[in-house]
């Protein structure tokens, strides 16, 4: 299965991470398929970015999102198949 997460990156006590298409399988740090955007959960604006061309792509073809990247997509107005993402 595929999932859209998030992909920890950045330093000790200064968390950054990128949102990516990834197998299930991999580990949370391992080998993607896709890098569609970051996420600065301590920056006071403009905390995440995606490419939403991209994201709606792999929503399309059955891509999962993880609970955190749903919260993200909802904050930006994306949605799946004209539904609200979280559920």
């Amino acid at each position: 299965m595929v999932k859209i997460r998030l992909m920890k990156m950045g330093t000790k006590k200064r968390p950054d991470y990128r949102i990516v298409v990834q197998d299930s399988r991999k580990p949370r740090d391992g080998t993607t398929i896709e890098e569609i955007g970051q996420y600065h959960p301590i920056a006071a604006e403009n905390q995440s970015s995606f490419n939403e061309e991209r994201a709606k792509y792999w929503l399309s073809v059955g891509a999962q999102p993880t609970a955190m990247v749903k919260k993200i997509f909802n904050t930006h107005g994306l949605s799946a198949a004209g539904k609200n993402l979280t559920k």
